[in-house]
């Protein structure tokens, strides 16, 4: 058994992906997306993108376009088209070249009120569109003391899986505890470790135990490597340390 786990996280690979958030600017993404493009040097089965800001994906696409480095956007609608004023289609993503885009982040549950039925509908679209959405899942801090760590986490991933049904095994997965979200705090190789096990069960019982599991929660270049070394943890969901390109590199190095 420990052999036929090996194996299969030898085949799932690594990924790191850089969440820019709501920063950026024509000038210093270009510096940024420069050198990440001059010192990223993949290897078989690792991979290196960035989700940025609706307005930069052009800038990233022509960036980006002959290089080994994706690029994806951080949400997506869950409609097709119509009276949605201010919201992003899927297909108008692809267009630009979008290979992920982030569905789920704590940040749209928090402050835009995504539900865990939006979030499904938002990683349908993706899918039928072509696209690799990453799927985030994750706990408050309340909810990790109150024992709640597992049920909320596997009820948020249900949510998706419902969603995407048959589709499941082209997923992204990224768990990124709220409480370690941009707090400086990070799970322990091991607490993270236990919830992506829990996670793999979860992907294992919907017939796509490859799926990806990312971790994502205060991801440094001085703890990647213990956290990446972890049997469950495929590579990174990376906020701030995303936006300084030697930090992101030597994360992705890790």
């Amino acid at each position: 058994m420990f052999a036929q786990e090996n194996r299969l996280k030898r085949m799932r690979g690594k990924l790191v992906v850089g969440n820019w958030k709501m920063n950026g600017g024509l000038a210093a993404n270009a510096a940024l997306l420069g050198e990440l493009v001059s010192n990223w040097g993949p290897t078989p089965g690792r991979d290196l993108a960035v989700c940025i800001p609706y307005p930069y994906l052009v800038q990233a696409q022509a960036a980006l376009a002959s290089t080994p480095i994706a690029w994806g956007a951080q949400d997506v609608s869950e409609h097709a088209a119509g009276a949605f004023t201010g919201e992003v289609s899927a297909a108008m993503l692809v267009e630009f070249g979008c290979r992920y885009v982030i569905v789920g982040h704590s940040e749209r549950r928090q402050h835009f009120g995504d539900t865990d039925a939006v979030v499904g509908a938002k990683a349908r679209v993706a899918l039928a569109a072509g696209m690799t959405p990453v799927a985030c899942v994750g706990e408050t801090l309340a909810e990790r003391e109150a024992g709640a760590t597992e049920a909320v986490v596997l009820r948020q991933l249900d949510a998706v899986l419902a969603s995407v049904a048959r589709d499941a095994a082209k997923l992204v997965v990224a768990y990124e505890p709220v409480w370690a979200i941009g707090t400086g705090r990070t799970a322990t190789p091991a607490e993270a470790q236990a919830v992506h096990a829990t996670l793999r069960r979860r992907m294992d019982a919907a017939g796509a135990n490859d799926v990806l599991l990312l971790y994502g929660g205060s991801v440094k270049a001085d703890n990647a490597k213990t956290l990446f070394a972890q049997e469950d943890i495929d590579g990174g969901l990376i906020g701030g340390a995303s936006l300084k390109a030697s930090e992101f590199l030597a994360i992705a190095n890790a």
